[in-house]
């Protein structure tokens, strides 16, 4: 298209362009170039002969191009995810093409909505288990670490629903391995020139070992694992050509749901959490939905469509702090985006983070209000404006599974427990999801649940106190801190 101009962008330096800011403050720099150069702009990283051009595209109809209305010309060949494909497999995050079809085919009956509703019990279980730990912590109110107590929640969340009962000889090794894996993915997926890494190997084989041994026992002992993950892959076939999941198609597709299902829904909890801690206003409305909506019981699957209010705080946690904050594509044909030309094989960054951002989609984008998920506020908004769980024919299949763990979890909680969490800015790390950079502190106190209380009124967009709400804390221009190394 060569009438087309090139998209704008920021220059960099003459030798790496703009890859120091990008490995410095990702986050940062992908809002300044939406702010300076608009709806696409061209980020040019790394030195010459070896330089990679990005477009980013931030505003959602490029967003929906790229995902939906033209997705079969944007694949997922691109340094992240071939890196990650390199250490955790080729399962349903990472396949393209066929592959990815048959697979999808294969793996979608596996989270229909009755599915889900078998998992609830799961979530509520492990959130209770937690809730008794915090009761039981010396001092009131007791001083936790919130990530660092989602990453134990939604760990052994999916490792339940993955491997049952066998979630605590697995779950160890993936708590170990996790951490390692994730930063090493994310330097060599921006290193100009990936070195081999002895600290992935090992991390990376001690995670495929751990795993191999549950799949391999329960390939033994068929029906031994009361409809956990493991078990269903094992039995699953593809509706087409009746195939069974191979022993390492059924490996990585276990890895690929691992990685979504805790890492993501660790960040989501836990600055929804810190947000409903920093925010007493919007605490009090959720204290109020819990205690009319359960009165006192554990939520059922039943319960969860009833959560509206406490899903709408999750909602606006996973705008403000979205756990994919960034994410790639890689363009087969020559394309145009925002009247910009898109040449073949350029790499389109999608950013919710800087999207979510947007103060023509989001007025004062940085306040938390999760008024603005109330359906009528919602529905005259761009499908693409809000997009934690990307879309298309490639949306997250497990993004159902992650919003009803977020409500139940917060439910369970919030029923017995005020958060209040620390003032200071949270600092942000980059790896294969956006997470803290270090401890997000938060004093948990004990609170009496009432038994019955008034009906909530339908939350409306009114100027009430969420609306009023202070800015969330590290969600401005550069807060997103280095890499953990």
């Amino acid at each position: 298209m060569p009438s087309e101009p090139a998209a704008p962008g920021p220059r960099g330096s003459l030798l790496l362009g703009m890859a120091r800011e990008l490995r410095r403050d990702q986050l940062g720099t992908y809002r300044r170039a939406m702010t300076a150069h608009g709806d696409v702009a061209l980020l040019a990283a790394g030195p010459p002969g070896r330089r990679v051009r990005l477009h980013l595209v931030t505003h959602p109809d490029g967003v929906q191009q790229v995902l939906a209305g033209n997705a079969a010309n944007y694949v997922k060949d691109t340094p992240f995810y071939r890196e990650l494909a390199a250490a955790v497999g080729d399962g349903l995050l990472t396949s393209d093409g066929q592959r990815w079809r048959r697979q999808r085919r294969t793996l979608a009956p596996l989270f229909a909505h009755g599915r889900l509703a078998d998992y609830v019990p799961v979530m509520a279980d492990e959130a209770v288990r937690l809730r008794r730990r915090w009761t039981a912590a010396a001092g009131s109110p007791a001083r936790v670490d919130l990530h660092a107590e989602m990453v134990e929640y939604t760990l052994r969340v999916v490792g339940r629903a993955l491997f049952g009962a066998a979630v605590d000889e697995a779950v160890p090794t993936i708590r170990a391995t996790f951490p390692a894996l994730s930063q090493q993915i994310r330097r060599r997926a921006t290193a100009a020139l990936p070195r081999p890494c002895r600290r992935l190997t090992a991390a990376q084989r001690a995670l495929y070992a751990a795993v191999d041994a549950v799949v391999e026992r329960r390939r033994r002992t068929p029906g031994g694992g009361d409809g956990d993950l493991v078990s269903l892959l094992l039995a699953a076939r593809d509706p087409e050509t009746g195939a069974p999941l191979s022993n390492r198609e059924v490996r990585d597709q276990l890895l690929i749901f691992l990685i979504a299902g805790h890492e993501t829904t660790a960040t989501a909890l836990t600055f929804a959490w810190h947000l409903l801690g920093r925010h007493p206003g919007v605490q009090r409305r959720v204290h109020q939905e819990v205690d009319e909506v359960l009165g006192g019981r554990v939520p059922t699957a039943e319960d969860v469509p009833r959560l509206a209010w406490t899903a709408m705080a999750v909602k606006e946690a996973l705008r403000l702090y979205p756990p994919a904050s960034a994410f790639g594509r890689r363009s087969v044909a020559a394309d145009r985006i925002g009247g910009y030309r898109i040449p073949p094989g350029s790499v389109v960054v999608l950013s919710p983070w800087a999207t979510h951002r947007r103060p023509d989609l989001w007025p004062d984008p940085e306040r938390f209000d999760p008024e603005r998920f109330d359906p009528a506020a919602a529905s005259g908004r761009h499908r693409y404006a809000w997009f934690p769980f990307g879309g298309g024919p490639r949306a997250c299949i497990g993004a159902q599974f992650a919003l009803t763990e977020a409500v139940v979890a917060t439910a369970v909680v919030l029923a017995r427990h005020e958060l209040r969490s620390a003032a200071a800015p949270v600092p942000l790390a980059t790896a294969v999801t956006l997470r803290p950079a270090g401890p997000v502190w938060c004093q948990v106190a004990a609170r009496r649940p009432v038994a019955t209380a008034p009906a909530l009124s339908s939350p409306r967009r009114s100027p009430g106190a969420a609306a009023r709400a202070a800015p969330a804390p590290g969600s401005r221009p550069g807060v997103a801190g280095r890499p953990r190394r």
